[in-house]
């Protein structure tokens, strides 16, 4: 037990500092490659935060643990719209702008009922992974198309390039940390695979339970540190972008890779529980923020204070349950 808790603990700090590095070696090389502004703040925003979550299905999958890889899936989207977006309101009340609530949130929702779709008959299938990952790289270039064409939102996401490039590295050093994250990131993701699954074990408690909370979490912390950044500068847009880029690929992408890698069988009462209490998240906070713009007002503190509630009376069910 002593243990798998260094190794979770291990692992954890290992997964989210190389996550970081992959990165920051990414876009750094791709900046010196001359690739656009617009591409690397996809890197960044969009697909970085949700590296971990990717490595450590991919890794869980492997192993035969997809119950774990689907927990951390759908727990980190659930983290993500209840503990990290209520933390980001808290520190500044949310300014939603009526684009989200016309194309970015409506495409959650889409991509939310696909899965459900999906999952109806009880599994998860190696052609349901392929269609998911089908659709990451369908959205993927669609947000992109969309970038191209908007002329504000490039300059803002230059501007946040730019400063997230605002550092002292060579080129040679960006290909080296680009290259420590390759090899880091499935190490890592492998530690934190074996502690989780062992104190799940030693607990008595399944392995989707672990991948809902303690590995949720973990994974998230990258999305946490990017929402808690962009909500001290006020900046809503990356703030908001962050949350629904990152659940969107937790959902095509996460469960397209565990699915694609090793097809399973949904546990009992997933879809009736955890997945419709995500679903219902989804959709209150799609609704909240289409009155708030409605209304012209911006989320208030009180919300984000009623997220992170939501967050702590799951986190209490799932620990009773």
């Amino acid at each position: 037990m002593l243990l798998a808790a260094l190794a979770l603990i291990l692992g954890l700090v290992l997964l989210v500092y190389s996550a970081d590095r992959f990165i920051t070696g990414a876009a750094v090389s791709a900046h010196y490659l001359g690739v656009s502004s617009m591409v690397i703040g996809l890197i960044i925003i969009g697909f970085g935060t949700s590296a971990p979550e990717m490595v450590v299905s991919a890794v869980a999958s492997w192993q035969g643990n997809s119950e774990l890889a689907l927990g951390n899936a759908v727990g980190s989207n659930i983290t993500n719209t209840s503990l990290v977006l209520g933390i980001g309101i808290l520190i500044t009340p949310l300014l939603v702008r009526s684009e989200t609530i016309r194309r970015e949130l409506p495409l959650l929702i889409v991509v939310t009922f696909l899965v459900l779709l999906l999952m109806l008959d009880g599994e998860q299938s190696r052609l349901d992974g392929v269609v998911l990952l089908v659709c990451m790289l369908l959205v993927t270039l669609w947000l992109g198309w969309l970038g191209t064409r908007q002329r504000d939102e490039p300059d803002a996401l230059r501007e946040h390039v730019r400063q997230e490039l605002a550092v002292d590295m060579s080129k040679p050093a960006a290909l080296g940390w680009l290259a420590f994250g390759i090899v880091m990131l499935p190490l890592a993701s492998h530690f934190m695979v074996y502690g989780a699954t062992e104190i799940a074990h030693a607990l008595g408690v399944s392995d989707v339970v672990i991948g809902l909370t303690i590995v949720a979490l973990g994974t998230s912390l990258p999305e946490l540190a990017a929402t808690i950044a962009s909500a001290i500068k006020k900046e809503h847009d990356l703030l908001l972008g962050n949350i629904v880029g990152s659940n969107l690929f937790n959902l095509l992408g996460v469960l397209g890779i565990s699915a694609t890698i090793n097809p399973y069988r949904l546990p009992p009462g997933f879809l009736e529980h955890d997945y419709l209490f995500m679903t219902t998240l989804t959709i209150a906070f799609a609704a909240i923020s289409w009155w708030y713009v409605r209304q012209q007002k911006v989320l208030s503190r009180p919300i984000g204070l009623l997220l992170v509630l939501c967050y702590g009376g799951y986190m209490t069910w799932l620990a009773t349950r």
